[in-house]
């Protein structure tokens, strides 16, 4: 079979393609030229096999209601249990149009309004929406940053989970970077159990991890926390295929799997995407070495990022992510005001990074970069940023 070599540094240009990403620089920026290194898609075109089948499957031209099939089943269990080592039941496994989808019908399914449910800051956005909107109470249990990583505070875990619901865990995390370790995971499900707190794992970011560190499924660890966890995955940050709107859920207890899937019937939501089936099954069963060239570019882009800083950007403080296409930036010798921050970014630099205190309060004065883009797009990114701190250094 002929070895495929992906060209990661190739450029698309993603411009009036309805880009979540690209085309909204002037309505979100007020600046159309904005370099948008922000929301976490890639800028790489999907695996070659993952573009055939889902080309194949639109030429059959009816795209009639969709239904999971063996071979579905078949590509997601042998994809978990190649890559990390957790083998799963078929009938385990259901189905979202996408991860924070599920993370809302999971507050829906098993909490009720006024519910206390934990979650760990800085911590991804939507977790914070699909709390307050469905009218539950956040729980912070901040993270601790110790010695150039985000530690959990067990002893304060210990104390809030005697009046918790629900826990949404951030497997990786983002935007810190953490791969948690299974130790630290067992101590999280220990807690968990003790006190009757379901947790709801998101694991999306579980494919891109680096050298040296390795993902843990919360639920593998045990059967009992296996049964008292529920885990999302999905190939949309693996291979770049968010907009098809295609997610796994897994859970293994049989109560809560009727549960949820009977909130999924009730949204009419329990039929399959009909690109997303093909998208899901292609990627899990061909997209291992694709996977395995794009972390070899990743790591280069990483390298790429923390030796330019150094050099040119020294005020600002990276994070050195063990996993996700992430990394977050402290840039509170700059600035420690978010309006400032933007004013920085989008006015002067001409570019987008996250903004941090959209992760919580903790993450004043940071921004988060994407590094899943060509090295030539991330050079420029960084470069224009460093204009502009520079400039703003010689204005004061």
């Amino acid at each position: 079979m002929t070895r495929i070599q992906y060209d990661f540094d190739r450029v698309i240009d993603r411009s009036g393609t309805a880009s979540y990403k690209w085309d909204q620089s002037e309505k979100l920026f007020g600046n159309r030229d904005v370099l948008p290194l922000w929301v976490a898609d890639m800028d790489f075109e999907a695996p070659k096999e993952v573009v055939e089948a889902i080309t194949e499957r639109a030429k059959q031209g009816i795209y009639g209601y969709t239904l999971r099939t063996d071979s579905y089943y078949e590509a997601v269990s042998g994809w978990l249990s190649r890559r990390h080592g957790w083998k799963v039941q078929h009938d385990w496994l259901s189905s979202s149009p996408g991860i924070v989808p599920a993370l809302s019908m999971m507050v829906m399914a098993y909490t009720e309004p006024g519910d206390r449910i934990i979650l760990q800051s800085p911590v991804y956005y939507p977790f914070y929406d699909v709390i307050r909107m469905n009218d539950r109470v956040i729980v912070d249990n901040p993270l601790i940053f110790q010695n150039g990583q985000f530690r959990f505070d067990f002893d304060l875990l210990e104390e809030q989970a005697k009046d918790a619901k629900m826990l949404l865990l951030c497997s990786p995390h983002n935007p810190g970077g953490r791969v948690w370790t299974r130790e630290e995971l067992e101590r999280i499900g220990d807690i968990c159990l003790r006190h009757g707190v379901l947790v709801v794992a998101d694991e999306i970011h579980h494919d891109h991890v680096y050298k040296g560190h390795r993902h843990t499924p919360f639920a593998s660890i045990s059967d009992s926390i296996a049964q008292a966890s529920i885990t999302c995955i999905a190939p949309s940050k693996t291979f770049n295929l968010a907009g098809l709107q295609a997610a796994v859920v897994i859970i293994p207890n049989e109560k809560l799997r009727q549960q949820y899937n009977t909130l999924l019937k009730t949204l009419s939501l329990h039929m399959e995407s009909y690109f997303g089936l093909t998208a899901v099954e292609s990627s899990y069963t061909h997209g291992e070495e694709w996977l395995e060239q794009l972390l070899v570019y990743l790591e280069g882009n990483l390298d790429a990022l923390l030796d330019y800083v150094e050099t040119h950007i020294p005020d600002v403080k990276p994070v050195r992510p063990e996993g996700t296409y992430l990394v977050w930036m402290d840039c509170r010798a700059i600035s420690d005001n978010p309006q400032e921050l933007k004013k920085l970014m989008f006015e002067q630099a001409g570019v987008a990074f996250s903004e941090g205190s959209v992760f919580g309060k903790q993450g004043e004065g940071y921004l988060r970069v994407n590094l899943a883009c060509p090295r030539s797009i991330l050079l420029e990114a960084l470069e224009r940023f460093s204009k502009a701190v520079q400039e703003a250094k010689a204005a004061r």
